[in-house]
């Protein structure tokens, strides 16, 4: 369980790497980078960076440029922050969003499947319905006759 500390620092972390990614960086390997989430270890030595990317081909070659820029963002959070340890910054692709995509797209095909079973079930009862009703109506005119007749021999 983090501590109140620990999210503190995490948040802190996620808004200035994420400005200095977005105003400072001059690599373009990280153009289209977006910093998801950061977790901090309990000592607030080490601290885990997620992101995300537009370009889902260029993955190792944006995690090749946050490596290479970790120096620098570490020096550039030393100068902004009051902290006694800069932590020191790992970098991990978020696939968070394509796993919920993943769920979502199992959960519509399931739905779907519920909704297809669902409508063959009503046409199964439609028929048994419409059976049921042509029986009652051969009924009907069966006992109209028997009627009539019983009626007619009087």
């Amino acid at each position: 369980m983090a501590s109140r500390r620990q999210h503190k620092v995490a948040e802190l972390l996620h808004e200035e790497i994420s400005q200095l990614i977005q105003y400072d960086a001059q690599d373009p390997r990280l153009g289209f980078v977006t910093v998801t989430g950061v977790e901090v270890s309990p000592d607030l030595r080490q601290a885990r960076v997620y992101f995300t990317t537009l370009d889902d081909t260029a993955v190792a070659e944006t995690l090749a440029g946050l490596a290479s820029a970790s120096g620098y963002f570490r020096r550039q959070l030393a100068q902004s922050l009051s902290l006694r340890y800069v932590p020191e910054l790992t970098f991990k692709l978020d696939t968070s969003l394509e796993y919920g995509l993943h769920i979502d797209r199992l959960l519509d095909a399931i739905q779907e499947e519920e909704r297809e079973t669902s409508e063959d079930e009503a046409s199964e009862d439609e028929a048994s319905e419409d059976e049921a009703s042509e029986d009652e109506a051969s009924e009907d005119r069966a006992s109209e006759n028997s009627f009539n007749e019983a009626g007619a021999k009087e």
